[in-house]
């Protein structure tokens, strides 16, 4: 099964599975990750910045097209809410502007 590790949270492994998508994984496994409209794919908040294995992603959705096209989402960001881990581990990192207070980053 593919794994996301997530850099600034002390490089913590997540595991996905096949058609999860990274929200539903990251929370599966206790992590509290921003996602303003309820994971819907209607903000930018669950945004990942994607260090490396962008190209074990799946296919963009879209909602990530539209954001990328009017420059709300980077060539390196994907939303959590919509994107799967489709044949290879990642490395990534939560945005500095949607940490939340309570969390510990590294």
């Amino acid at each position: 099964m593919p794994k996301i590790t997530v850099q600034n949270l002390h490089n913590r492994q997540v595991e996905v599975a096949p058609g999860q998508t990274l929200l539903k994984a990251l929370q599966a496994d206790g992590i509290d990750w921003m996602h303003a409209c309820g994971g819907k794919g209607r903000c930018t908040t669950c945004s990942i910045i994607v260090q490396g294995g962008l190209e074990h992603f799946g296919a963009l959705t879209a909602p990530e097209e539209r954001y990328r096209a009017n420059g709300r989402l980077k060539s390196n960001e994907r939303l959590t809410c919509q994107c799967t881990l489709e044949t290879g581990d990642a490395v990534g990192k939560v945005p500095r502007q949607t940490m939340l207070p309570h969390m510990k980053y590294s």
